[in-house]
């Protein structure tokens, strides 16, 4: 009885012309799987243990590519055993890989930008970034794109190759803190230190601008038909800087009035002259 049923698991069955396969060689196959699978849960319990939230989910990512890379090994040398000359098939389709490259090219850089941002920590989830004259918080960072909030609150796919080829800006990177400017002109007819004052008041009544670090004026420019200022600031909510910053122009518009202090506008003066 064992007899017949190692014959039945050890009979050769014939694909084509070069595969030769078992019941107990598919078996081994299911087994060879099952056991690298195991391994790799074990390895990842292990290597994410120690780790916080945030970089468990950044070790997850890149650990999920290794995954992949692994069963592709097993899965060649699985042929390889079967009698598949794996060498063979490369050669033949070595076109055809050529070309499968080129189409993945950008995919493959996505790949390797995303492990080099989960590694070196240039973004993290929650940074408020600004890349391609586009400002927007991260709310994901994959193995191949980030997906990110703008600030009209619209969903930014960023493919992660585009960190290595653009300029990118962190705004969060020191911290929360941004610096943020309103730059206004006022006639020379102005009391200087009166507009300071009035600039200085409409930040601090704003309730996303910080009392400390105390927010300044600075004269900036001695322009063609005005004085110009700037007002300087700290926020803790950068993303929401183009409000708050609305919020205060329109406060210092209605000081300004209430004070007849005048915001210049270029003027033009056409001389006629008659020859007649």
């Amino acid at each position: 009885m064992l007899s017949k049923i190692l014959d039945f698991l050890t009979h050769e069955y014939v694909i084509g012309d070069t595969i030769t396969v078992s019941i107990l060689g598919v078996l081994m196959v299911i087994g060879i799987f099952l056991l690298t699978s195991f391994i790799l849960k074990i390895i990842n319990r292990i290597a994410s243990s120690k780790l916080n939230q945030d970089s468990r989910l950044k070790f997850k990512s890149v650990f999920s590519f290794f995954n992949n890379f692994i069963y592709a090994v097993v899965f060649l040398l699985t042929l390889q055993n079967f009698g598949v000359n794996i060498t063979a098939i490369f050669a033949a389709s070595a076109a055809l890989l050529v070309g499968i490259g080129l189409a993945l090219q950008t995919f493959f850089q996505d790949i390797i930008s995303g492990i080099f941002i989960l590694s070196d920590q240039t973004v993290h989830v929650g940074d408020v970034i600004e890349i391609n004259d586009k400002v927007c918080k991260v709310e994901n960072i994959k193995l191949r794109t980030t997906r990110a909030t703008t600030i009209d609150n619209k969903v930014l796919i960023i493919p992660n190759h585009i960190y290595l080829t653009s300029i990118l800006y962190n705004w969060t990177a020191n911290g929360s803190l941004t610096r943020e400017s309103i730059a206004v002109g006022v006639s020379y007819d102005s009391d200087p230190e009166k507009v300071k004052e009035l600039l200085i008041s409409a930040a601090l009544n704003h309730p996303k601008v910080l009392k400390k670090p105390a927010p300044f004026v600075m004269l900036s420019l001695f322009g063609d038909s005005s004085l110009e200022f700037n007002l300087v600031f700290c926020m803790n909510s950068s993303f929401e800087s183009n409000l708050s910053k609305s919020d205060i122009r329109f406060s210092i518009l209605n000081s300004f009035r209430e004070h007849n202090i005048e915001i210049p506008f270029p003027q033009r003066v056409f001389h006629m002259q008659n020859n007649l």
